[in-house]
């Protein structure tokens, strides 16, 4: 008789493991040997009920604190191998369900039977740089699924309603054995709502939803930015036992002709002119949102240089207050002077020096 391995070597744990490591462990083990996944394969059938059988009593407080002192001897002659392994793994059903997507039994289907919630709805919106500044309600398009008004969503002509499935007796579960494992999938009849329509809508034809255009008012708050997602709860695809899923609006920014947005911050070129670089001088900027912001430009600003103004860029999104706002300075050179204003430079260019720097007096 081959000797049995020892069931820390075989969950390949340790025996300072946690009990979150061993499940971990057994997870991947019953996954990877699982006989629906390996069928026909004695080898993967074999390891699949060693790591069953180490799993059984490493999960187990007593019993592993038995084995870490006596080894397989301390099992008292717990034997699995006569016992059967239908009988180990009805202790795990509930764990194998979540593995394996549910299987267990009528039990373990009616726990998972299907909710009857509607679909996810997921669209784009494209708002203007304004809009995004002001926050507000815009409508946005859906093409899918509404609740049938004839039948009011249930799907059954009017004056009747849904009836137990009679092949799932309401679970919306069916269960099938492979060998010692019971299996549950979605009942075919009424997928796995529990339910069948005996006497369909005439409208929907038992649906209990048609196909419509229609549109959701979304509101999209102050500050909002390309790459951010909206959820609007209830506005998805409808359902018939739990209501209709959500609604997901991935939003993006359209490119403004006059701003770059950065973050919460805003940038724009301005421009002035010659004089009013080298004298100093002020701007006004209409921004996105319709305001007028003042912009002092200082004596000696030279081109490309930056002016902010802070706290007049955008929203910032859930934490108050605004970013800033950088104005690009651009120098306008007139391209046509007159005589007297041309007679003036020349004079200022003596003044200043060729070079720009005002000459030393004396």
């Amino acid at each position: 008789m081959t000797e049995k391995r020892d069931y820390y070597e075989v969950l390949s744990v340790s025996r300072e493991s946690s009990a979150d490591d061993i499940r971990k462990a057994y997870r991947q083990a019953a996954l990877k040997n699982h006989p629906d996944r390996n069928p026909g394969d004695a080898e993967a059938d074999a390891r699949f009920k060693e790591a069953t059988e180490a799993y059984s009593v490493l999960s187990d407080n007593d019993k592993r604190a038995q084995y870490d002192r006596f080894g397989h001897a301390g099992m008292n002659g717990f034997d699995f191998g006569n016992a059967g392994v239908g009988d180990i793994l009805s202790q795990f059903q509930d764990m194998f369900a979540d593995f394996f997507g549910g299987f267990g039994g009528a039990q373990g289907g009616q726990r998972r039977r299907s909710s009857g919630r509607g679909q996810d709805v997921r669209v784009h919106a494209t708002i203007s740089l304004a809009d995004s500044m002001l926050g507000g309600k815009h409508e946005v398009v859906i093409d899918g699924e509404v609740p049938c008004d004839t039948c009011t969503g249930s799907g059954a002509k009017p004056g009747t309603k849904p009836e137990t499935c009679p092949q799932c007796r309401g679970t919306g579960q069916v269960t099938a054995q492979r060998g010692f494992i019971m299996f549950s999938s979605a009942c075919a009849r009424c997928r796995g709502t529990g339910s069948y329509i005996a006497t369909p809508c005439e409208t929907c034809r038992g649906r209990g939803a048609v196909d419509r255009q229609r549109k959701v008012l979304v509101s999209f708050p102050p500050g909002i930015d390309t790459g951010h997602r909206l959820r609007v709860p209830g506005q998805g695809m409808p359902g018939r036992a739990a209501g209709p899923g959500d609604l997901y609006v991935d939003v993006e920014i359209a490119p403004d002709e006059r701003f770059e947005r950065h973050g919460d911050d805003l940038a724009s070129r301005v421009d002035i002119s010659f004089s009013g670089a080298a004298l100093g001088t002020e701007v006004e900027v209409e921004l996105p949102d319709g305001t007028n912001v003042t912009a002092a430009i200082g004596a000696g600003t030279q081109p490309s240089s930056v002016v902010t103004v802070r706290g007049k860029g955008m929203p910032r999104l859930e934490r108050g207050g605004r970013g800033d706002l950088h104005l690009v300075v651009s120098v306008s050179v007139p391209k046509k002077l007159s005589k007297h204003a041309k007679k003036l430079l020349q004079e200022l260019e003596v003044e200043l020096g060729k070079d720009g720097s005002e000459r030393a007096s004396g």
